[in-house]
C-alpha cells in the first residue's frame, strides 16, 4: 500500500522510518512545512516529497499518518474523511474536548475509519495485562497503579502550550487504565505541585501530580506522573485482583534502584527515552493501522476512545484546580454517549 505522513518532526520522522520497513507498505509520500524535512525524509526512506497535504491525498495513497502540530490535527482529519482516507493521528484529536467532539461528529458521519495513536495499547506487556484482565485470572480487580515518569522536562514553549500535565502526559495513563480493565471512570480527586522548572509553575501547570481515580465497578486507580525522574523514562502498570497481581515495565531497564542488601534487580541501563521504551509498540502500533487501511480490522483506537481518556484529563485539572473530588458527569458534554470498549 501507499501511505501519506504528514508532518516530520522527531515522532513523525520515526513514523516514517518504521512505515519504510512495513512488508505491507510499498511507497510514502511525505509532506511538511518545513520543505527541508520532507525532502531529508524522502532522501532517507526513498518516499516521494510533496510540498502540501492536498498534494498527499492527490498522490493516491491508501491511508495518512498525521503527524503534524496539535492545532493541525482537526483539519487534517476532516480533510483526509472527505477524500475517504483512513487515517493514523497522533493524540491528542484536537487541542481542546469540544473542538474533538466535533471532530468525532464529522468522523462518525464520514464513515472512514481514525485510528488515535496511544501506543501503550501495543505494548506486549499492556497487551498481556488486558489478556490477563479478560481471561479472569485475576479474579476480581480492586487496584490498578499506571506511572509515567519523565526524566526531564519539556521545553517551556512546549508545557505554555501543553495545556497542563493531565491533558499532555497523563492522558497515557488514563487511556490505558480504561482499556486493561475495560472499566470507566466515575469520579477524579487530583493533586500536583512543582519540585523545579520555574517556567512549569508559571504557565500555571505542575511539574509533578497524582490522581484517584475510581471506575464504575468500584476498582480504584492510582496515577502518578511527574516531568523530573533523573534516573530514567520510568512507564510502569500494575494490575491487583483477588486471585493474582501483575506488572508491566518492571524489567532490567527500570530506571529505580533497589537498596535492599544484596539486590542486584534491575541491572540494565535505565531507559531514558520514550522511543526506546516503546520502539515494538510503535511499531505493533502501525503494523495495525495497515491492517485497519487493508479492511480487516477496525480502528483499535477511535476518536470517541480518546475523548474519554481527554474526558477524565478535564475532570483532574479541575480537581486539581478546586481541591475537590470531580464526577466525570460535572465536565462531560456528551453525556448520552459514552464510548464503547
Amino acid at each position: 500500500m501507499r501511505m501519506g505522513i504528514m508532518g516530520l518532526g522527531r515522532i513523525g520522522a520515526f513514523h516514517a522510518e518504521t512505515l519504510s520497513g512495513l512488508e505491507a507498505v510499498d511507497s510514502l509520500v511525505v509532506t511538511d512545512p518545513l520543505a527541508t524535512a520532507a525532502l531529508s525524509a524522502a532522501e532517507r526512506f526513498g518516499a516521494t516529497a510533496v510540498d502540501s497535504p492536498e498534494a498527499v491525498f492527490a498522490a493516491g495513497v491508501d491511508g495518512v499518518v498525521i503527524a503534524a502540530a496539535t492545532d493541525a490535527h482537526p483539519e487534517l482529519i476532516l480533510a483526509a474523511v472527505k477524500a475517504g482516507i483512513p487515517v493514523f493521528c497522533e493524540k491528542p484529536v484536537a487541542r481542546g474536548v469540544e473542538e474533538s467532539l466535533d471532530v468525532l461528529r464529522a468522523v462518525e458521519a464520514g464513515g472512514v475509519e481514525v485510528h488515535i495513536g496511544y501506543n501503550r495499547r501495543f505494548d506486549a506487556g499492556c497487551v498481556a495485562a488486558r489478556q490477563a484482565v479478560v481471561s479472569g485470572e485475576l479474579g476480581l480487580l480492586h487496584t490498578v497503579r499506571s506511572t509515567t515518569l519523565d526524566p526531564a522536562p519539556p521545553p517551556a514553549a512546549y508545557v505554555a502550550g501543553s495545556g497542563g500535565i493531565f491533558r499532555d502526559c497523563s492522558v497515557h495513563d488514563f487511556d490505558i487504565v480504561r482499556w486493561v480493565t475495560g472499566r470507566e471512570v466515575v469520579e477524579v480527586y487530583a493533586t500536583g505541585g512543582n519540585r523545579g522548572a520555574d517556567y512549569i509553575a508559571a504557565a500555571g501547570d505542575v511539574d509533578t501530580a497524582s490522581a484517584l481515580l475510581t471506575f464504575d465497578d468500584g476498582t480504584i486507580g492510582v496515577i502518578s506522573n511527574s516531568r523530573h525522574n533523573a534516573r530514567g523514562y520510568d512507564v510502569r502498570l500494575e494490575v491487583h485482583g483477588m486471585r493474582d497481581s501483575i506488572a508491566v515495565g518492571l524489567e532490567d531497564k527500570l530506571p529505580l534502584r533497589s537498596v535492599e542488601p544484596g539486590a542486584t534487580f534491575p541491572a540494565g541501563a535505565p531507559h531514558h527515552f520514550f522511543m526506546d521504551r516503546f520502539a515494538a509498540a510503535y511499531r505493533a502500533e502501525l503494523t495495525a493501522f495497515t491492517e485497519v487501511v487493508a479492511g480487516s480490522r477496525p480502528s483499535p483506537c477511535t476518536v470517541a476512545d480518546a475523548l474519554e481518556a481527554s474526558w477524565i484529563a478535564e475532570a483532574c485539572t479541575l480537581s486539581l484546580r478546586e481541591h475537590r473530588p470531580v464526577r466525570l458527569e460535572e465536565v462531560r458534554t456528551d453525556r448520552d454517549r459514552p464510548a464503547t470498549l
